[in-house]
């Protein structure tokens, strides 16, 4: 059991490594991905704002008109005593009472949109800037990127060219060895020919009488002979 619990853990850090792989390799556009889901959410949250904003006005519409319809109804009751009416005067004054008690629910809501809508566009502000923030490093990322993979070719261009070239002069170089070696052979073979041609033309020489004649005995003994009977 401890065995294949090892095995289990083993095979969750190779998928893990896998994973951790797959995102370092496509970093870039899944950052570039999150960029355009932030500014998908961000559409949508400004949709909404529109509509708590629509509803901040309508009640604030509404707790106008309320504030009006006091003062109104304020208005009847000083008519109702002009004309002695404490009766009439005093149902004026529970309808406004009922007003007031509608007007301070309203204006809590009032004021619960207000504070909402506030920090709303505050978020949206933040998130702005955030994403154009965002949009500016993805541009950085790109450009490094691309200088990367630049640099990345030119230096395995640079490897491959060099590696050609070496290749390349180690050819030339076996060629001028072998055109040399040639070079050498026929040299030996005209020197060879020089001399075996010299050493027939002293021997014609030689058998024609032509030149330098070897010393002998008899030539020697005759040249004596020849100048004692002088």
């Amino acid at each position: 059991m401890s065995v294949l619990k090892k095995i289990m853990t083993a095979i969750r850090g190779g998928a893990r490594e896998v994973g951790e792989l797959v995102v370092d390799a496509n970093g870039t556009r899944i950052f570039e991905q999150e960029i355009n889901d932030a500014q998908t959410h961000l559409r949508k949250a400004k949709q909404d704002l529109t509509e708590v904003m629509a509803k901040q006005m309508q009640a604030s519409r509404k707790a106008e008109a309320t504030k009006a319809s006091i003062s109104e109804h304020e208005g009847y009751v000083a008519q109702a005593l002009d004309k002695d009416d404490e009766a009439l005067a005093l149902e004026i004054a529970e309808k406004i009472a009922q007003l007031d008690v509608e007007l301070t629910d309203e204006t809590e809501v009032v004021n619960s949109f207000t504070t909402h809508v506030a920090r709303l566009k505050e978020l949206v502000k933040k998130t702005e800037r955030q994403i154009k923030e965002y949009e500016r490093q993805l541009s950085m990322v790109k450009t490094t990127e691309s200088v990367q993979k630049a640099s990345a070719a030119i230096t395995d261009n640079f490897s491959s060219s060099n590696s050609r070239i070496l290749s390349a002069k180690d050819s030339l170089e076996r060629i001028k060895k072998r055109q040399q070696d040639n070079f050498d052979k026929m040299s030996a073979a005209e020197a060879l020919m020089e001399e075996d041609s010299d050493k027939g033309l002293e021997d014609r020489m030689k058998a024609a009488g032509i030149g330098e004649q070897r010393t002998s005995a008899n030539s020697v003994l005759d040249r004596i002979k020849a100048n004692k009977s002088a």
